[in-house]
């Protein structure tokens, strides 16, 4: 890009796509994990389209409905709790991925490095899954990242798998937001850890 003397460049632009877990149910905007990854790349905050309980559809019908418009440097996406939690087909889910990794290359400007797929966390590992099967959540969840992460590579799009910590929220109560559900800002902030470092791949 060439630049008129005396020009600055303009700041990196974000988009994050996604569920409760990008919208950061339970806690303050700034724990919400965009935010917090924002900070740690010194841009600005990011438009977040994400609504806790959405599944892959739905998410797809809201960006129909948004007003952004790319290209964004960086372009987040963590979706698809909802479609396991709700009993959704596996396969279903893969297509519906796709799809939405296709829309976020797209808002990227159709360069797949500058995206981010996240991995689903484990909420079984929660307070709020103690009634529940927690070893068959965390074999769907498992089913779902592998297919999140197939459509990933397959795009050549970047991939953070941040599951193995969230499965500390097992024995750290500090990690769990008040709900006994959804993450804490300490949960996000060792999301973003592991994040930002593609994150910044990504901007360069």
């Amino acid at each position: 890009m060439t630049l008129l003397l005396g020009a600055t460049p303009a700041a990196p632009r974000y988009l994050a796509l996604g569920d409760s877990y990008t919208i950061g149910e339970q806690v303050d905007e700034a724990g919400r994990f965009p935010n917090q990854l924002a900070r740690a790349l010194k841009i600005p905050l990011p438009p977040i389209i994400a609504k806790t309980g959405w599944t892959t559809d739905e998410l797809n019908a809201a960006i129909d409905q948004s007003n952004v418009h790319g290209p964004y440097d960086l372009v987040t996406l963590l979706i698809g709790v909802n479609n396991q939690y709700r009993g959704r087909d596996a396969e279903q889910y893969r297509k519906e991925f796709a799809a939405l990794l296709q829309r976020a290359i797209g808002f990227a400007g159709g360069t797949p490095s500058r995206v981010v797929v996240v991995s689903i966390p484990d909420w079984g590992v929660t307070p709020f899954a103690a009634s529940r099967d927690r070893a068959k959540i965390a074999r769907e969840i498992d089913q779902f990242n592998a297919i999140n992460r197939e459509e990933t590579e397959r795009a050549k799009a970047r991939y953070v798998d941040i599951t193995p910590v969230s499965r500390k929220a097992a024995t750290d109560a500090t990690l769990v937001a008040g709900d006994g559900l959804h993450p804490s800002a300490k949960m996000y902030a060792s999301w973003v850890a592991l994040i930002e470092p593609e994150a910044r791949a990504a901007l360069k």
